[in-house]
């Protein structure tokens, strides 16, 4: 199993990528903290992780909140002995968030404070925890809009992304000989609450669709998957990278009739 003996942290795994991760990394041998704001997404989660034979414990977490951070990290490491992966996975998407005049502020302050905080604060405490283990994996959730921008406004969780992917640049950088790698997915449109929100007519989706090469919105499984080699040692020589699973629409300068 790729991820034997390994124990792994996941932040927003009540739902949606998280959930699907969290399943995926148990089936191949990890131990899973689920983190996540909302307990019955949370608990589900580890339900659904225990039926299927694997270990898992439920950590409820304000990403945001520096005492939460510090919590999980410890939960993690006193249940199950070490923290091997952590997967900072935990975002929002305002519905309010738009362009530089209409989003208030707010909007911009708490879209940063989850999305970019969120993930300063997993690895301020997660870091210490993959040294005490001997190194490890991070992996922190951006978007492909921190790569393209979006055409719809979404000023605050643009730039949010964006940060994602400058902190983990960096920190890929100053921890490379501890053997802690620091790498940055950007998923595509999914099929996922996140987006399905605004795409809430068919007009709306095929607008949406025509971009992207595939011709198709991502599974939140498809994320999971790429996370997982980004968890194992199977990616033992990445580190720093933009790891873009996105059905070609960052690769896409025209749209395919």
């Amino acid at each position: 199993m790729r991820l034997e003996n390994k124990v792994a942290l996941i932040t927003g795994a009540g739902s949606g990528i998280g959930r699907q991760a969290a399943l995926l990394f148990a089936r191949e041998g990890a131990a899973i903290a689920v983190a996540d704001l909302v307990p019955q997404g949370g608990e589900e989660t580890v339900r659904l992780v225990q039926a299927e034979g694997g270990r898992a414990l439920f950590v409820q977490v304000d990403v945001a909140r520096v005492a939460d951070c510090e919590r999980m990290v410890r939960g993690a490491e006193e249940a199950f002995g070490k923290l091997d992966v952590l997967f900072n996975n935990a975002g929002i998407s305002h519905i309010d968030d738009g362009d530089a005049v209409s989003t208030e502020e707010g909007v911009w302050d708490l879209t940063m404070q989850v999305n970019l905080k969120g993930v300063f604060l997993g690895c301020k405490y997660g870091i210490p925890a993959l040294r005490r283990a001997g190194g490890g994996s991070i992996i922190n959730t951006a978007s492909f809009v921190a790569l393209l921008g979006a055409a719809t406004p979404q000023l605050a969780y643009t730039a949010s992304k964006g940060g994602v992917l400058a902190l983990t640049r960096e920190l890929a950088v100053v921890h490379a000989r501890e053997k802690i790698r620091v790498n940055a997915l950007c998923p595509g449109p999914l099929r996922t609450e996140l987006l399905m929100k605004y795409l809430d007519t068919e007009e709306k989706r095929q607008r949406r669709l025509v971009h992207i090469p595939m011709g198709r919105f991502g599974e939140a499984i498809e994320i999971a998957r790429a996370a997982l080699f980004l968890a194992s040692d199977e990616s033992s020589y990445l580190t720093g990278a933009t790891f873009s699973v996105d059905g070609g629409i960052t690769a896409a300068y025209v749209t395919p009739e």
